[in-house]
């Protein structure tokens, strides 16, 4: 039993943008950050702005957060009179309740933030998750980014694109990388109801890619395993590679696999929910998400606590979980060529990383490393001064 240090009442402000209506990077990082600080300060008060969401949390039966847990919705407004409203009950509900510490998990909102301080004093901190904070144009929220009493950044990748900012204080920067709840993700064999679904052979390699999949998405790098596909294919004919996930970059990715010649070894899988996404791990041979805008990448833990050799991109924050390479395949992911390679040697047992066939070695050693109890054990350390 996790056992929480002696404090007073604490008061946390949480800013998110959303956690129930959309399962992004930045959103199960919101969800894990406040079910830690619940577990670490089951005592306190919690007021959590959801500028995305609507009031729809009796929808949510599998989300349980403590009783003095007050969510604050915003979603229901229009977009212009949304963004005032949310910043506004911000500043107001926070002037009169003076909370101990406001924590936004998205730098768009530091400017609510860093007014707050100006006005009162309380202090703030804002979690730097990936491309909205390596170029920052907007000088506000560059200035706020730069007040703020501390930077939470989730990989030592995107700590040192904020570093590049000569503006901000080194001392200000921890890091507090991604978490997963390990008890979801286990190592099993190829599930039979997931081989009769996409009608494969229980020796048939596949290439797994879970993901965004929106228009401003084309970074995560499915394009380039759709085009390495041409030259796999020719190596081991029988590949099947499986996109799972949704999102408004679907048709165009349709007409590519058509284009290509690839419809009858690429399945798009759509929308994978929770309860199935173990069994999506399992039944992959590889998990490829040759990315270059990852802040740091869920993903690739779950596919590693399956105990899955994994390709990644070497430009960005996928770094972190694949332990700079130590763990799983890193490639240039603009590099077509060294992805199909890389890939064909992987399906073929020839990776020069041997680790990758070590599923039971993989898994401890992403437990280890991002498992929850990690997660919250870091987060009490860095709220125990408050």
């Amino acid at each position: 039993m996790f056992k929480k240090p002696a404090i007073d009442k604490h008061h946390f402000n949480l800013i998110f943008p959303n956690i129930f209506d959309f399962k992004g990077g930045i959103q199960v990082y919101s969800i894990f950050l406040l079910k830690a600080l619940q577990d670490v300060y089951p005592e306190a008060k919690y007021d959590v702005f959801l500028k995305y969401d609507k009031d729809n949390l009796k929808q949510q039966p599998n989300v349980q957060f403590l009783t003095s847990t007050r969510f604050h919705y915003f979603g229901d407004l229009p977009r212009l009179l949304q963004t005032i409203l949310f910043a506004t009950k911000i500043i107001v509900l926070a002037i009169f309740q003076r909370p101990t510490i406001v924590i936004s998990t998205h730098v768009n909102y530091a400017v609510a933030c860093y007014v707050l301080k100006l006005l009162t004093g309380i202090p703030y901190w804002v979690v730097a998750h990936g491309l909205e904070v390596w170029d920052i144009e907007d000088n506000a929220t560059k200035l706020a980014l730069q007040k703020a009493d501390k930077i939470i950044s989730v990989s030592n990748y995107t700590r040192q694109r904020l570093l590049e900012d000569k503006n901000i204080d080194s001392d200000k920067i921890v890091l507090l990388p991604n978490t997963f709840d390990a008890s979801q993700f286990k190592i099993n064999p190829k599930p039979n109801y997931l081989l009769k679904r996409y009608n494969l052979t229980d020796e048939q390699p596949v290439i797994l890619t879970v993901t965004r999949m929106g228009r401003m998405a084309q970074y995560k790098g499915y394009d380039q395993i759709l085009y390495a596909l041409v030259k796999i294919r020719f190596h081991i004919p029988d590949v099947r590679f499986i996109l799972a996930g949704k999102g408004d970059d679907l048709p165009r990715i349709n007409a590519l696999v058509s284009s290509l010649n690839l419809q009858d070894c690429v399945t798009i899988a759509g929308f994978v929910p929770d309860e199935e996404l173990c069994a999506h791990y399992n039944l992959c041979d590889v998990f490829a998400l040759p990315s270059k805008g990852e802040g740091f990448g869920i993903v690739y833990l779950e596919a590693l606590a399956c105990g899955k050799p994994v390709l990644a991109g070497n430009q960005d924050g996928s770094i972190d979980p694949l332990a700079e390479g130590k763990l799983g395949c890193l490639v240039d992911p603009d590099n077509v060529e060294e992805i199909a390679y890389n890939l064909i040697q992987i399906l073929q047992g020839d990776c020069s990383n041997p680790l990758v066939y070590q599923p039971e070695y993989l898994q401890q050693r992403t437990i280890d490393a991002f498992d929850f109890s990690q997660f919250r054990t870091s987060l009490a350390k860095l709220v125990g001064g408050y």
